[in-house]
């Protein structure tokens, strides 16, 4: 202890701040709170208690030095460490070896092979850290080094060491289903700290996951890989599903389901979003009274872009298909009218109109932002496009419910999220329903059709095939699926309308079995008459100005695909 107090006194810290210094035997007699053992008459809750027991000062450390003195005359060191391995705290819940046992690995302490005692023994440091619950990978890396020290001092050969290290101890299936999941990791990050991972009172969370909708997602991202993905490929998926106020219903950060405290691509990654924005340069166009039967012209077209010179947008076929309507360039995904039509309504406002819609990032300031050249992440581009679905209005998504105390009747943390302000009008948005669901019933996401149902989506593939995404809905559930690459590798012949479309498909059939089908909250647009010529009495020459108006008019047509 003498020489912690130098030691952090040389570094510039306080003397009980950094190197602890306590033995073994001191930790027991703290763990062992001296004694003392907790009497709710005494203490206003457990919280209390343990702040107490947990102290470090300069007297508290005098104290426990006595007490461990003490203890080593009554009991062998080896008693001591046993006490010691009997209440430490190894994180997930579990106080002592042989709960950590049973809560990691279903099995008792003495039938822990190498590998899974190394990973107990590693927890010690940052039990909470390095549970395999919380984070896998981290746990099976420190116990990897606890092996390399054992065979050092000679506990373990080489090759047991070698093999543990190469097989490193995993979750039982029982440890897995109450890992909780990408869920669980999102929620807690989304409940402040001293209502979550640091309170030591028992806390009630409400959340809005439907357990039948995360197995669903769950064994269709299996499904999908297993029998319709390339054998071998390391591609990963993620997938979200929530309801029209943004309610998460279900969520997949990667193809391993059962997982804690690992890397969640629905609600970190932040990858290009490709074709998949589109929905909001339209939604600008509509918003500004554009109808989705207005034409523009898709053929040949490039712009000066101030310092990278000339830029000219390709559509994916490489083709182009002269007069289209707004509905045909969203249904097949053309780019070139896409751009033309950003810029047309403005950059700034379909960024704005994006933003408010929920994309909540820097965005691309050239006119590539048309197509995607901006990064989301899924739970955000799931969440736009939940508000279309519920009519215009934004949305927050969000998982927590309520969060109350358990002895306590009055929450303390209401519901995290829900809808906001209104972005588009309502009319506006149900057209572009309609739009989108020309997207699924004929165009570039037909593998996305759920037999007896309406949807409406849009597929999206980046620069390269670095990402692949789909994002729909029907009258009930709003869904996106991204898949890609942790490293931005290309995606082998793989689009948005691919794979992704059929991993949402697969899950949302198995969303919706059991429901009754309703409708798409969508409009269609009204009809554009063709130009009506008056009739001409005969002989009778033109009246003044009439040859000037059929001039406009010609031109406005042009344009516009209307008078």
């Amino acid at each position: 202890m003498a020489s912690a107090v130098r030691i952090n006194l040389s570094e510039g810290r306080g003397p009980l701040s950094g190197h602890g210094g306590s033995t073994i035997t001191q930790q027991t007699a703290k763990l062992l709170c001296l004694g003392r053992v907790y009497d709710p008459d005494d203490w206003d809750n457990e919280a209390a208690y343990e702040k107490d027991c947990r102290q470090g000062s300069l007297w508290r450390k005098a104290t426990e030095a006595i007490y461990a003195l003490a203890m080593e005359t009554k009991y062998s060191k080896d008693e001591i460490l046993s006490i010691y391995m009997n209440r430490a705290y190894m994180g997930g819940g579990a106080y002592g070896a042989e709960a950590a046992a049973q809560r990691y690995f279903g099995k008792s302490a003495n039938q822990l092979s190498a590998a899974e005692g190394a990973m107990l023994a590693g927890l010690l440091t940052a039990p909470s850290s390095l549970a395999p619950t919380n984070n896998l990978q981290r746990s099976q890396d420190r116990a990897a080094t606890v092996l390399r020290l054992m065979q050092e001092q000679g506990y373990l050969s080489v090759a047991e060491t070698q093999a543990g290290q190469e097989a490193p101890a995993q979750l039982s299936s029982a440890a897995e289903a109450r890992a909780g999941g990408y869920f669980a990791d999102w929620v807690m990050d989304s409940v402040p700290n001293y209502f979550g991972v640091k309170t030591t009172e028992d806390v009630v969370i409400r959340t809005t996951m439907d357990q039948r909708l995360q197995t669903a997602v769950e064994e269709a991202v299996t499904y999908v890989f297993e029998n319709k993905g390339r054998e071998g490929s390391k591609a990963q998926a993620a997938i979200v599903v929530m309801s029209a106020d943004g309610a998460v219903r279900a969520m997949v950060g990667g193809r391993k389901t059962r997982v804690s405290g690992v890397f969640n691509r629905a609600t970190q990654a932040k990858r290009q979003t490709g074709s998949a924005f589109k929905p909001f340069v339209y939604a600008t166009a509509l918003e500004l009274g554009y109808s989705p039967l207005d034409v523009v012209l898709d053929a040949p077209y490039c712009l000066d872009v101030p310092g990278s010179g000339e830029w000219c947008p390709k559509n994916y076929t490489r083709k182009y298909y002269d007069e289209v309507t707004l509905t045909r360039a969203l249904r097949d995904s053309l780019n070139i009218p896409a751009v033309k039509l950003s810029e047309a309504v403005g950059r700034d406002l379909v960024r704005r109109v994006a933003s408010d819609f929920g994309i909540d990032n820097a965005m691309a300031e050239g006119p590539a932002l048309a197509l995607g050249a901006s990064e989301s992440t899924l739970l955000e581009m799931t969440g736009a496009y939940a508000g279309i679905l519920n009519g215009g209005s934004s949305v927050t998504p969000y998982g927590v419910n309520e969060l109350r105390l358990v002895t306590d009747n009055v929450a303390l943390m209401g519901r995290s999220g829900g809808m906001g302000e209104r972005v588009i009008r309502p009319e506006a948005a149900q057209r572009l329903v309609w739009m989108m669901e020309k997207v699924i019933s004929e165009g570039t996401g037909r593998r996305a059709q759920i037999p007896g149902w309406q949807a409406a989506g849009k597929t999206g593939t980046t620069q390269a095939a670095r990402d692949a995404w789909f994002i729909g809905f029907t009258a009930d559930y709003v869904a996106g699926v991204w898949m890609g690459y942790d490293d931005n590798t290309p995606l082998s012949r793989v689009t948005g309308g691919g794979l992704p479309a059929e991993i949402w498909q697969e899950a949302m059939v198995r969303v919706h079995a059991g429901l009754t089908p309703k409708p798409l909250p969508m409009l269609a647009p009204d009809p554009i008459a063709a130009p009506v010529q008056p009739a001409q009495p005969r002989r009778e020459r033109n009246k003044p100005g009439q040859e000037l108006g059929r001039a406009v008019n010609g031109l406005l047509r042009d344009i516009f695909g209307r008078n």
